[in-house]
């Protein structure tokens, strides 16, 4: 981009009246962005030259004043291309021609220390430098039934790039949790780490169990005759089955606890079932049946609709 009249507050994307504070952070910001290094657009040197000579500019009173009060012209007499200390880069508060050490402002920028490369992309101040960068973090769906997710163990996954993973997936991981693989995301540059992999457990919605936290809730069909005597009656967990009492005189709605047949946590702990009473009744009356429930409905008291008012 050539050294010509721009408008340094928009370059920098900031009001014609902010601080210097606002502008150091603009352009840090844009810095980083536009880094040759860490930007591969052919078009980011250009920009961050343009930020940088912006900045040399602003983060200068004098300068500054001398832009604001004769804009295009301001140059007169005064060029920043050749001033002391600007090599297309402006620094974190002091020029480098004030004694900061190159390698100390990429060291402020980026957060890691600078080190010296093999000859970098066209010239300029920052060719020198190579930084490690960490690879990128990746992500992927890991799809499991309720089961799996409360047994755990291992699961063997292949992607359609060619690589493969056995995951050893925590007893209990609930929906929504990450499994992280170390490394396996992203390849670093320059000699960085890579990033690394996680995987986002999605639990399928189960045709029969309702996930309450570490606690299960299942609908328990029982007939009228059980509901009303009491019975003995199995009731399905995640692990097969197992027997609970139903008490007489039960209501649709009513729960039956059923201590550790939950979803284990890491800890070792695990929920409870709850088993929802629910009465059914035949849908279709042979002459036997419909004779007995009209005795049973004259010989009974009950009026439900009254119950509880």
């Amino acid at each position: 981009m050539a050294v010509g009249y721009q408008d340094y507050y928009d370059v920098l994307g900031v009001p014609r009246d902010a601080g210097a504070d606002e502008i150091r952070t603009a352009y840090r910001k844009l810095a980083r962005t536009y880094h040759p290094d860490l930007n591969k657009d052919p078009e980011a040197d250009d920009k961050f030259k343009a930020v940088a000579e912006a900045y040399e500019v602003l983060r200068d009173p004098e300068k500054r004043e001398k832009y604001d009060r004769l804009g295009r012209n301001w140059r007169a007499g005064d060029d920043v291309s050749g001033a002391q200390g600007f090599s297309g880069y402006g620094d974190m508060g002091g020029g480098f021609g004030d004694g900061a050490d190159f390698s100390d402002f990429f060291e402020n920028l980026f957060g890691g220390r600078a080190r010296a490369g093999g000859a970098g992309r066209g010239g300029g101040g920052y060719s020198g430098f190579n930084m490690p960068m960490r690879g990128a973090d990746h992500e992927a769906t890991l799809d499991l039934t309720l089961e799996e997710a409360a047994a755990g163990g291992k699961r063997h996954l292949s992607f359609g790039d060619g690589r493969d993973y056995d995951v050893n997936v925590p007893k209990g991981v609930h929906d929504g949790q990450r499994i992280r693989l170390a490394g396996e995301g992203g390849p670093g540059s320059d000699g960085g780490p890579s990033g690394d992999l996680f995987l986002r457990v999605r639990i399928a919605p189960h045709p029969r169990f309702r996930v309450d936290g570490r606690n299960l809730d299942v609908d328990l069909p029982v007939t009228p005759s059980e509901a009303a005597l009491g019975a003995v009656v199995p009731v399905p967990t995640l692990t097969g089955s197992a027997k609970v009492r139903v008490p007489a005189g039960s209501s649709s709605g009513r729960k039956l606890r059923l201590r550790g047949e939950g979803m284990p946590d890491s800890g070792g702990q695990t929920g409870d079932l709850f088993a929802r009473i629910q009465i059914v009744v035949p849908k279709e009356l042979d002459d036997r049946q419909r004779e007995l429930y009209e005795q049973l409905a004259a010989a009974t008291q009950l009026d439900p609709r009254q119950e509880g008012r």
